[in-house]
């Protein structure tokens, strides 16, 4: 069993699908090193916008759909019709809803994807891959602050390195188990 809280060599990799995934302990964080998806221009699906209740945002694609707003507020005020967005196409991923930040956060977001049975994940480290690339070229910077803006929140920053993106945050005990081969 590996409990990374209590884990002294550092950095730590995994391998997954995406290749490996290197956590290092920073501190009372974690920072884990993720390829980077720049989201790329789409088609904007007719029932996405209503489906998030919005009438106009930017939407681009990378694993996830990414709705750019230009207000943190309508990122925060966002109520959803969860079960539209569920009946969407949108594969393995989810709806990252973003706009620039306030108070020194660069950028806030929201990630959805009940598709694949998580209405709102509170937050999510994965959708930094899209959502740093995305804000570095628009902000023409390199380290990020983010926040996630649901009921229970998180905030991160996230540094581009190249074709990867750092990710740094508090982390939260999720699951803890011995796997039997």
């Amino acid at each position: 069993m590996l409990t990374l809280r209590n884990h002294t060599a550092w950095p730590v990799r995994f391998h997954t699908r995406s290749g490996v995934l290197t956590v290092t302990r920073e501190r009372d964080a974690f920072e884990l090193d993720f390829p980077a998806r720049p989201p790329q221009p789409c088609e904007t699906p007719v029932e996405l916008l209503p489906a998030l209740g919005l009438d106009t945002a930017q939407v681009m694609r990378s694993r996830d759909y990414l709705v750019v707003v230009d207000d943190a507020k309508q990122v925060r005020a966002l109520s959803p019709d969860i079960a539209a967005l569920a009946k969407l196409d949108i594969g393995i991923g989810g709806t990252i809803v973003t706009a620039p930040g306030e108070a020194g956060v660069d950028y806030v977001c929201r990630f959805f994807a009940p598709a694949i049975g998580i209405a709102e994940d509170p937050a999510t480290g994965s959708i930094h891959c899209t959502l740093a690339p995305y804000w570095a070229g628009r902000l023409g910077k390199h380290t990020l602050r983010a926040q996630q803006l649901s009921a229970r929140g998180g905030s991160m920053q996230c540094k581009i390195a190249g074709d990867r993106v750092k990710i740094v945050g508090e982390a939260r005990l999720y699951l803890q188990g011995t796997i039997a081969l």
